[in-house]
């Protein structure tokens, strides 16, 4: 026994000599948006030939690969994840409409211009210093990264990884060993002015690849052997495919990544494997592209199997991989929620907007909604989350939401013309500016001015009562001018301008982030006069008072072009000699929009219907109606009556490949069916149903919607539309 004993301690010392002799490998992932997916396909191959990796350096996209391997996910789990995840939703900083707050939805439907103008509380304009702040990708990877997200030293994740990013300063480069792993990586594909820089430390921080693309110098620093580096580095584009500013800022940086990306190359040695992807014709967007990006990233890798059995672990396979990766350590649970905020509003109003429970698992899903709701409040640079595990298994949920640098004032511009090409066009300049955060409530001053065929002045002080904004009241003041035509046969016999102005008190309920519903009081005076037409009709003064009762319910995920959702809003009106008014009489008017999609078509059904119940003078109680997609045929607000009723199906396809990026501006080719009626109730015009029809061409540009329609219906009505604004 004592002989046995002694042979194994002579042995040791040679199974240690054994074990050591395997080379400590560092792999090296580059920088490459979305080429970088084709790292998982090499991650794929290295694991298939047993090669064991010790250290993991990234930039960039290679930064977001290695530190979600690094930290515990299978090749299996990322593949998954390039070919599921939104990545045009990740990169960008909207919010799903559907999560918004109703507040700010409605801002969709008051003025074109989607792009505003920011205010500081001084008055200065305030502009990004990115176009995409990096909201949902911040998101993502603390949602990806929530079971790690807590360990602050790299070297203790199951393999030790190293993340690259740029000083903007200083033009220095920063190697994260430690800290936040999602905001590192954040921070290492900051590619600038794309992404807004990331503020760590003090420092401003960029895009890796600006001074270290392929960190090869990073990896040898955490004492590997041998190196695997997998350059997946863009080639420069000939100038006859330099066409446009954006070519030209690509083309710079891509110079300026494949400096220094050439220089670490140069001290590749012998024993080191270098894997180049062949991804000629994949383009650093082509997210759409991911399966057939991993593929070649797999077959790159396999092509050097005789040089990597070099550096194969005599165990086979990747232990560090063989972690547990139970859904209870992504989904800790939750003892308590604090808030971090410097933004005006108070920390109750964002508490009340996280609706994970206490003592409960992290519900990230439901999460993800609450940042995105939050967000939309539009106070903020970005609103961020993360887990700090504590002892015996204290978990705080932080909420860290940060005030907008650029400001939180906005002027929003509008244009809307519509033009029929029969010498009627219609057009409207428009202009908004809404102050927030008067107090901590989140109270805001909203004022819209109006020139053009559809005159208006409005200004709304909305004050909700509790940090949810549940409840609120909103007083107004307001002035507007219109035309209105009297018609005869469909034909217009005089035009009338309506002249109003007034003053209302609004109280309500917001109805989660879908609805409202309200009830108002107000009171008004106007005139009518001729102005085509017998102008010896005299001029009609009037005093209007009414209570108002207002359901709104909105769910559309875009309110040009609509896919999905639902959209309702229902009024009922009654005007009161007990408020003022010269006449008593009830209107109210319903407005459906349901979408349905499959693939690229889309079908929106709808229905509008308003009614005056009672007696009243005409010109002041007429809806106006006509137009593209409202009655096609007829010229816009044409048709005015005390009562309508229109149902019509619109249909619209889209042309254009969907685009992975926020710069997505798709064209559709569609037409609609309609069918309506006009009539009133104090002399004999009736319209009868009218059957009409369009065809158009759609453009979602940056500033909204763009159509060319023609329409007709049976009434011998035929048009030609230009309408830059929405039209349905």
């Amino acid at each position: 026994m004592r002989r046995l004993a002694l042979l194994l301690l002579f042995c040791l010392p040679l199974f240690c000599v054994a074990e050591t002799a395997r080379p400590k490998v560092g792999l090296v992932l580059s920088g490459g948006a979305a080429r970088g997916l084709s790292h998982i396909g090499v991650l794929q191959a290295l694991e298939e030939q047993g090669i064991q990796i010790d250290a993991i350096a990234g930039t960039s996209m290679g930064a977001v690969i290695g530190g979600l391997y690094a930290s515990g996910y299978s090749v299996n789990e990322l593949r998954q994840l390039a070919l599921d995840l939104d990545w045009r939703e990740v990169l960008s900083d909207s919010p799903p409409r559907q999560d918004i707050p109703f507040r700010r939805k409605q801002d969709d439907r008051t003025f074109l211009v989607k792009q505003r103008l920011s205010f500081r509380d001084d008055g200065s304009l305030g502009l990004p210093l990115g176009a995409i702040q990096g909201q949902n990708l911040a998101l993502t990877l603390e949602k990806l990264l929530v079971r790690s997200s807590d360990t602050r030293d790299f070297d203790r994740l199951p393999i030790p990884f190293r993340a690259v990013a740029t000083d903007i300063a200083n033009d220095e480069k920063v190697v994260f060993s430690k800290g936040h792993l999602p905001e590192a990586i954040r921070a290492s594909m900051s590619i600038p002015a794309v992404f807004a820089p990331v503020e760590i430390g003090g420092r401003l921080l960029v895009d890796g690849g600006m001074v270290d693309n392929i960190p090869v110098d990073v990896a040898r620093e955490m004492g590997v052997d041998r190196v695997i580096v997998v350059d997946i580095g863009t080639p420069l584009k000939p100038k006859k495919e330099l066409l446009t500013v954006v070519d030209v800022l690509n083309q710079s940086i891509t110079m300026m990544t494949r400096r220094n990306s050439e220089a670490q190359l140069a001290t590749l040695e012998q024993d080191d494997v270098l894997v180049q992807p062949p991804l000629t014709g994949y383009d650093v967007t082509d997210f759409g592209r991911a399966e057939q990006m991993m593929d070649a990233g797999y077959r790159a890798a396999m092509a050097l199997k005789g040089k990597l059995s070099a550096l194969k672990s005599p165990a086979g396979g990747n232990p560090a991989l063989t972690l547990a990766r139970s859904s209870e350590a992504r989904e800790p649970v939750i003892s308590t929620i604090e808030v971090v905020n410097d933004s005006k509003v108070g920390d109750d109003v964002i508490r009340r907007i996280i609706r994970q429970e206490i003592g409960q698992p992290l519900d990230l899903d439901q999460l993800q909604k609450d940042m995105g709701t939050l967000y939309g409040l539009d106070y903020f640079d970005q609103v961020q989350y993360h887990v700090v595990h504590g002892n015996r298994a204290q978990n705080t949920l932080i909420i860290d939401a940060r005030e907008k640098r650029s400001g939180t004032d906005y002027l929003r511009l509008g244009l809307n013309l519509s033009d029929d090409f029969r010498g009627e066009s219609v057009y409207n300049l428009g202009a908004s500016y809404r102050m927030n955060g008067i107090n901590r409530l989140g109270a805001e001053w909203l004022t819209r001015l109006q020139l053009g065929d559809q005159q208006e002045l409005f200004t709304e002080f909305y004050q909700p009562l509790d940090a949810g904004s549940r409840w609120f009241v909103a007083p107004n003041v307001y002035t507007e001018a219109q035309n209105v035509d009297a018609t005869l046969d469909n034909d217009p016999i005089a035009r009338y301008r309506l002249q109003r102005y007034g003053y209302g008190l609004n109280a309500g309920r917001q109805i989660a982030n879908n609805g409202e519903l309200r009830f108002g009081l107000g009171q008004a005076w106007g005139k009518t006069e001729v102005r085509i037409g017998d102008t010896d009709q005299p001029e009609v003064n009037f005093t209007e008072g009414y209570y108002e009762l207002k359901y709104s319910f909105d769910t559309l995920d875009n309110v040009d072009f609509p896919h999905e959702g639902e959209n309702i809003d229902l009024t009922l009106r009654q005007y009161d000699p007990s408020l003022g008014s010269d006449q008593r009489y009830r209107q109210w008017e319903l407005n459906v929009e349901k979408p349905l999609t499959h693939g690229p078509n889309t079908w929106v059904l709808g229905a509008r219907y308003g009614r005056t119940l009672d007696e009243a003078e005409v010109v002041t109680s007429s809806f106006l109606l006509g137009g593209a997609q409202q009655l096609s045929g007829f010229r816009q607000d044409s048709l005015t009556g005390q009562n309508y009723s229109l149902g019509r199906a619109v249909y619209y396809r889209r042309l254009t490949p969907r685009a992975f990026l926020p710069l997505d501006f798709p064209f559709y080719l569609g037409a609609s069916l309609e069918r309506g009626r006009v009539w009133n109730n104090e002399n004999d015009f009736e319209s009868g149903y009218i059957n009409a029809a369009s065809i158009f061409l759609g453009y979602e540009t940056p500033l909204g919607p763009l159509n060319f329609t023609y329409g007709f219906n049976d009434a011998d009505e035929h048009a030609l539309y230009l309408n830059l604004g929405r039209s349905f």
